[in-house]
Formats: structure tokens, sequence, C-alpha cells
């Protein structure tokens, strides 16, 4: 399992029927991602299902 599967911006996409990052970067920070520049992902948060069930 990679660290993306874990992660709350990694979302299934129904047109290209495959999961996808659907964080909102900009152009510098995706060129940076995609290089590989950093080892962890800046943007990486735990996706948690039921943190709004918790709150009520």
């Amino acid at each position: 399992m990679t660290k993306c599967e874990t992660c709350q911006f990694y979302d299934y996409d129904e047109e290209y029927d495959d999961y996808i990052c659907t964080v909102d970067m900009d152009e510098d920070d995706f060129v940076r991602f995609i290089g590989g520049d950093s080892r962890d992902c800046p943007f990486w948060r735990r996706g948690d299902d039921y943190a709004t069930a918790r709150k009520q």
C-alpha cells in the first residue's frame, strides 16, 4: 500500500475509472511533486471517513 492510498485527497474518478490525487496544487508545486524533490508528499493528510460522525 502506498501512502497515497491513505490520503484524503486520493479519490476515485469515474471518468478515468481510476484513483487520482485531487489536491489543489499550483504549477510550481506540481513540478516539485513530479520531479521527486521531496521524499514525502507535502499535501498528504490522513483520510478519516468517520471524522464528521464523531463531531455529531
